[in-house]
């Protein structure tokens, strides 16, 4: 059990002021980085319609086979190639009496992941060239590893430190130490500009598959992305002569 002189001694220490001794500076270091995207994602609908349902589970097994062959033509350009979801609907007839099937439609979504922005193009035209296949996409991203992520990071350290000798130097002294150093996210705050970030990296193009024969392959420009980072940061300064 401690003693309430203790308690008093704790709670002074645990209070984020500065003291006329040792007086305190809090200041927030932003960073905002403008970067090539390092992959693009693309979605994959394969579709296939039938009277019969094991006909429609035919056409569609086939033509998910092809897009799927197809895209791992490109080898290493690709870095994922997964299969979201399948489904087989029967649509029923508006009149009549009693439940009867009209058709059967099935649908299989394909995500694939690439690195090479040059094959996304080709590949891009290619699947929409394919029956009843819709691509989505590109959606253009970074790594969750990629360096441009520590590189903000420590700009937006350096900004603080920075910004916390600049007003140290406005009183006319000099920064001691540093108390604390936060990310903004480790105190329930959204980082500025994650909204806008998430708004244009999911900018989607759609195609169906209504291209020529041999349509040329498109001409997809990578979507630079931005990247942001926020610390708060504490100092303790010399005290300065008022």
């Amino acid at each position: 059990m401690t003693s309430p002189s203790e308690s008093s001694e704790e709670i002074r220490s645990a209070v984020p002021y500065g003291t006329p001794d040792a007086p305190r500076i809090a200041v927030r270091g932003e960073a905002h980085l403008e970067v090539d995207p390092e992959i693009a994602r693309i979605g994959i609908t394969v579709s296939a319609r039938g009277t019969d349902r094991r006909d429609a589970l035919t056409d569609l097994t086939r033509r998910n086979t092809t897009a799927l062959d197809l895209v791992k033509t490109y080898g290493d350009a690709v870095e994922k190639l997964e299969t979201g979801a399948f489904s087989i609907t029967p649509e029923l007839t508006k009149h009549g009496r009693g439940e009867r099937i009209r058709a059967y439609h099935g649908r299989v979504h394909i995500t694939a992941e690439l690195t090479d922005f040059t094959a996304l193009g080709e590949l891009t035209t290619r699947l929409a060239d394919l029956d009843l296949t819709r691509v989505d996409g590109p959606w253009w991203a970074l790594r969750p590893d990629s360096p441009a992520h520590r590189q903000a990071r420590q700009q937006a350290v350096r900004e603080a430190v920075q910004r916390a000798r600049e007003y140290a130097e406005a009183l006319g002294t000099t920064l001691a130490a540093l108390v604390e150093l936060a990310d903004i996210g480790a105190e329930n705050a959204h980082p500025y500009g994650m909204e806008a970030q998430a708004t244009r990296s999911m900018r989607t193009m759609a195609f169906d598959a209504a291209a020529p024969e041999g349509a040329p392959a498109l001409d997809l420009e990578p979507e630079r992305q931005h990247v942001y980072a926020q610390v708060n940061a504490r100092f303790t300064m010399s005290p300065p002569v008022l």
